[in-house]
């Protein structure tokens, strides 16, 4: 498997080197702070049924979720896109089970179903 390429901090013009790392670096530090702390983590937005159907099947198999939310679909998007940039995951919910990145729903569900979890 490749890893994903991200571009390297050497090929950022001067002039907005400053305006990258900092981006939003509060809410992915929020978010970092909860999947080093926590067991279950699930990271979501209001209105997303895939959110809650990730945050029930942890309960229901046991877990104690932290679960993080950032906005609905009109509000909050550059806080979810600073989240997607630091995991690399396109979508919510992001579930992190003891600091590891499941996936979303039905990567959870799948991860519950084959006992890979």
């Amino acid at each position: 498997m490749t890893q994903r390429p991200t571009l390297s901090s050497d090929n950022l013009h001067p002039g907005i080197k400053d305006k990258v790392s900092p981006y939003k670096s509060h809410i992915v530090t929020q978010v970092i702070d909860a999947v080093e702390n926590n067991k279950a983590v699930v990271i979501g937005m209001a209105l997303n049924s895939s959110v809650k159907k990730a945050r029930l099947l942890l309960e229901d198999n046991g877990y104690d979720v932290t679960y993080l939310e950032f906005g609905g679909y009109a509000s909050m998007w550059q806080e979810r896109l600073a989240i997607k940039m630091w995991s690399g995951w396109p979508t919510f919910p992001q579930v992190f089970i003891d600091g590891t990145l499941i996936g979303g729903a039905s990567d959870l569900a799948q991860a519950i179903d084959n006992k890979s979890l």
